[in-house]
């Protein structure tokens, strides 16, 4: 196939595009700036512009663009830029490819097990309804704005992604220098569930989203088994040999980035389970939390 890939430089999209090649498929970068080539489609999200006679007769489009959502503090012109940097581009794309001659057979388009807000210990699958926090909202719209691509016929998944746990990038990267310290610990009260995957299986389920026809509409993409914070603390330190006694101190994560994004991102949680991969026959590399950080840390 030629898969037309956003985000095609981030930490998921990287491994993506490696992995389609790999299985001889085309990937081709959609980027900002300059104008297309051979293996690129130019666009600007925020101008409302992209190449559109480049997409014609790609056989797929898979969308990962969007600002960091927890790299800053959640200042109201970040809050805005998170948002719109997801739906612009998405609602971009898929009024693109639904206008096309010869359409993509399938969209899939990031999003987040955000999208369920803060749930305690519920088990969460892909009918469960929407959480009302700010990265719930910015889910459901980013989702929304996928609805033009789904009218026209397009088959569209929207990947709800939990903790990709990659050693080079995402937030596993940055544990592991106070874990390696010993300073690592749990969050709050640890109580907190954390649905992860490892970048392997969120490739793979990637791909399986694209090859596999009748899965349509939200797929989480996430283990089958999330820890809570405590477990998945306490898991870290054992495979890095490391004491996971104290808890991480929140006064100066608060102080740099604010209440609101350590709230979210750090004290509340989200039990969700991959209900729509295993009814469409997915099968996870790394299931168990354990052999996945050894996997990913090379332990």
């Amino acid at each position: 196939m030629d898969v037309a890939v956003t985000g095609s430089h981030g930490l998921i999209g990287t491994a993506l595009c490696a992995a389609l090649a790999e299985a001889g498929h085309r990937p081709i970068r959609i980027v900002r700036g300059g104008e297309s080539s051979a293996d690129t489609i130019a666009w600007d999200p925020r101008a409302g512009t992209i190449d559109a006679a480049r997409l014609q007769g790609v056989d797929a489009v898979v969308n990962l663009a969007g600002a960091g959502i927890g790299d800053r503090r959640w200042t109201e012109g970040r809050k805005r830029l998170i948002l719109e940097s997801r739906v612009r581009g998405t609602r971009l794309l898929a009024d693109t490819i639904s206008t096309l001659p010869t359409r993509p057979s399938v969209f899939v388009s990031a999003s987040a097990v955000g999208y369920y807000g803060n749930r305690g210990d519920e088990e969460l699958t892909e009918v469960s309804m929407p959480g009302d926090d700010f990265v719930a909202h910015v889910c459901t719209e980013w989702e929304a704005a996928t609805a033009l691509a789904t009218v026209s016929g397009i088959r569209v998944v929207m990947v709800r992604s939990g903790l990709v746990l990659a050693r080079h990038g995402g937030v596993l990267k940055r544990l592991l220098i106070p874990f390696r310290l010993g300073l690592g610990g749990r969050t709050g009260p640890g109580t907190q569930y954390m649905s992860w995957i490892t970048l392997d299986d969120e490739i793979a389920a990637i791909m399986h989203a694209l090859s596999t026809p009748e899965l349509a509409g939200a797929a989480n993409l996430t283990a089958p088994n999330p820890a809570t914070n405590a477990e998945f603390t306490a898991t870290l330190g054992r495979v890095l040999g490391r004491p996971t006694v104290l808890p991480t101190p929140l006064l100066p994560l608060r102080a740099i980035y604010g209440d609101e994004l350590v709230k979210t991102l750090l004290l509340d949680g989200q039990r969700a389970l991959p209900a729509r991969l295993d009814a469409t026959g997915f099968r996870f590399a790394f299931p168990q939390l354990e052999p996945a950080l050894r996997h990913v840390l090379g332990r």
